[in-house]
């Protein structure tokens, strides 16, 4: 394993660059300063991570336009009552887009920040589980009890939670280069590595990872080696994972 470390280190050091900050989502957040709009926007832009990076940057880039220079503010108003059905990335429409924004409006009524709400859990609930069940859980009651698989997985036993992990990678990792290290409640040991098909195929050649699922459990096994290679910063490999081979976030 030591080889690998040593590879993987250096493709962190080649990717893990402000160059990589202008093709890759994270530069969305990165635009905001408010604690707050740079919260929505991260979850926002992550829920619709996936597919064509150029059709990713694309469309979080109009869907943005539509929550003007402040996103917060545009949720605690209500503007997104105005929204209708228009595509905005892939099957995630505008009424998907509405369904997080007003469950945002309910949550931010009651708590400061999302990284609040994170602090006041007890350490060992501060998970991405703990995180998704909440968000979703205000995003349904404000839908009149309805639920929404393509904002919130369903199945949090079981789901890798790519969407949120890379979120929280965004939020809390604070090596000062690409991610934006604005979160006290988490540290960045405590992150989980956002599998995607991408990341779980290169793990599994590397000899990294042995589940065949990219599920929870493959999360919890890739991550836990990726931790033996670096305790303090473990989802600093993603940089390296995503960046071998073609495809990725």
């Amino acid at each position: 394993m030591d080889n690998i470390k040593e590879f993987l280190d250096e493709q962190v050091k080649l990717i893990n660059t402000v160059d990589f900050i202008s093709e890759d989502p994270v530069q969305f957040p990165r635009q905001y300063t408010k604690l707050q709009d740079i919260e929505i926007v991260s979850f926002l832009v992550a829920t619709i991570a996936w597919g064509k990076r150029t059709m990713i940057l694309r469309d979080a880039e109009r869907m943005l336009e539509k929550l003007g220079d402040s996103p917060y503010e545009y949720v605690m108003k209500g503007d997104f009552q105005r929204l209708g059905n228009k595509n905005v990335h892939r099957t995630f429409f505008e009424h998907d887009l509405k369904f997080m924004l007003q469950g945002f409006k309910s949550f931010y009524q009651k708590f400061n920040s999302m990284d609040d709400f994170m602090a006041s859990c007890d350490h060992a609930e501060r998970t991405p589980q703990k995180l998704v069940a909440t968000l979703s859980r205000f995003a349904c009651e404000a839908a009149g009890n309805q639920t929404n698989s393509r904002c919130y997985s369903t199945n949090l036993k079981q789901s890798a939670l790519k969407r949120v992990n890379l979120a929280l990678r965004w939020l809390v990792r604070d090596d000062g280069i690409v991610d934006l290290g604005v979160w006290k409640s988490l540290k960045p040991s405590d992150l989980y590595i956002p599998l995607d098909v991408h990341v779980g195929n290169v793990s599994r050649e590397l000899g990294l990872l042995s589940r065949k699922q990219n599920d929870w459990k493959a999360v919890e096994e890739l991550t836990s080696v990726l931790r033996s290679f670096n305790p303090q910063d473990p989802i600093i490999y993603d940089f390296a994972l995503f960046g071998i081979g073609v495809g990725g976030k």
